[in-house]
């Protein structure tokens, strides 16, 4: 019985979807510019630097991933 997902091991698979999960949720929290109804500009700063980290990270994880 040959399935979609045969030859590929099922944790890579895994760790793509949640790579670019990560990575749709933190460009969709920039995009949605949720710093708007921040009251103070260190708030600001540090919701766009989390959503930026987050990106960031999902993108190293990817590079970790496929490189092995």
């Amino acid at each position: 019985m040959n399935s979609v997902l045969s030859g590929y091991d099922t944790l890579d698979v895994l760790g793509t979807a949640l790579g670019v999960y990560v990575a749709i949720a933190a460009l969709g929290t920039l995009v949605g510019m949720p710093w708007q109804y921040a009251d103070g500009a260190g708030v600001m700063v540090v919701q766009a630097g989390g959503s930026v980290l987050a990106f960031v990270l999902a993108v190293a994880f990817l590079a970790l991933l496929h490189r092995t």
